[in-house]
């Protein structure tokens, strides 16, 4: 029974390294949204109408039906959304959690990167993500410049953010 316990936990540790998680999705909203009382996770599934909307509005393709959405409540009421979007980068996935209220982008948060670490983009260029408005369709070297050495991570970025404004907009928002 005890080397059993002993094997998950290194088994649970060993994959905990190879995930490369930098903060959990939960931490970043109460992080954001200090103001929040309640974090609640939730699942957005898509229709077929709702994929075909968002990947236009995105110009993206969707590889899956489903996401991940956290709310931030306070006295009953939503102070602000995280989307959480895994892409790929390279050959590896990170995963970006976008932080909205009030129709705008808040900023950004890495909560995993699986490429080498070299490829990870800085908190300054993530700044330029900050109060972003919803309707406004990122692209990259337009309006968020590229990374001298870290395109591809820059562009999984730029394209996910486009994935969760138009997320944002048609569950959300309802546009």
């Amino acid at each position: 029974m005890k080397s059993s316990f002993i094997l998950l936990t290194l088994l649970l540790l060993c994959n905990l390294a190879n995930a490369k998680l930098l903060i959990s999705p939960k931490e970043a909203m109460q992080e954001n949204f200090p103001q929040s009382t309640q974090i609640i996770k939730k699942q957005i599934k898509l229709s077929a109408k709702e994929i075909k909307e968002i990947q236009k509005n995105a110009h993206v393709k969707l590889r899956k039906k489903s996401y991940t959405l956290f709310i931030a409540r306070k006295d009953d009421k939503n102070v602000g959304y995280g989307i959480l979007i895994n892409k790929k980068v390279r050959s590896k996935n990170g995963v970006v959690l976008y932080l909205i209220a009030n129709d705008k982008l808040q900023g950004i948060e890495i909560i995993a990167f699986n490429e080498p670490q070299e490829y990870l983009p800085n908190k300054k260029w993530q700044e330029q993500f900050q109060n972003r408005q919803t309707d406004q369709m990122l692209h990259l070297t337009k309006e968020i410049p590229t990374i001298t050495g870290a395109t591809l991570s820059a562009k999984s970025i730029v394209e996910s953010s486009r994935i969760a404004f138009a997320l944002y907009n048609t569950k959300i928002k309802g546009k």
